[in-house]
């Protein structure tokens, strides 16, 4: 795992230094998903974090770097819905934080193993791409296992476009 910052979901650690009441999450800005027992997971994640960008302000994209900034959103959702499907026996929920200028991304599932991108990296090889594309996109990601010991979620945070 590549995370520096061990914050279980939901908490994005300690407010800055002077933040105050302003800092807190607006109403409307977390999303969840449900997606247990559910069929075209990926693409109903992408579609369900597509439309919180929208609502969010970031697409459509004025800029470049904001298109660019909404498509790295739409990638990691992507990997992580799929390894989830592919390593986790399915995912549970997505939940999509957006806060100040951070978006965290989470997926939970029910899956014993952790995600970790393979080392050493072979760009030329087929699969196995997953993590490593989450780790070169995001500020930090981490996983935090559940408190009763049955699954875990897999955490992400991106910058917001500038």
């Amino acid at each position: 795992m590549s995370t520096t910052r061990p914050y279980p979901p939901g908490d994005l650690g300690p407010e800055p230094v002077g933040a105050g009441a302003s800092a807190a999450v607006p109403a409307g800005q977390i999303r969840r998903l449900r997606l247990a027992g559910t069929r075209g997971t990926v693409a109903r994640a992408r579609d369900f974090a597509r439309e919180a960008l929208q609502d969010w302000g970031w697409l459509p994209a004025a800029t470049a770097d904001q298109r660019a900034a909404a498509e790295d959103v739409l990638l990691v959702v992507s990997e992580l819905v799929t390894n989830a499907c592919l390593h986790a026996e399915g995912p549970e929920e997505l939940r999509l934080r957006r806060v100040a200028k951070v978006l965290r991304l989470e997926v939970s599932d029910l899956g014993a193993g952790s995600p970790a991108p393979r080392s050493p990296h072979r760009p030329g090889r087929p699969g196995g791409h997953g993590m490593f594309i989450v780790q070169r996109l995001c500020l930090d990601w981490g996983v935090v296992r559940n408190a009763d010991g049955a699954g875990k979620t897999v955490w992400a945070e991106l910058a917001a476009p500038s």
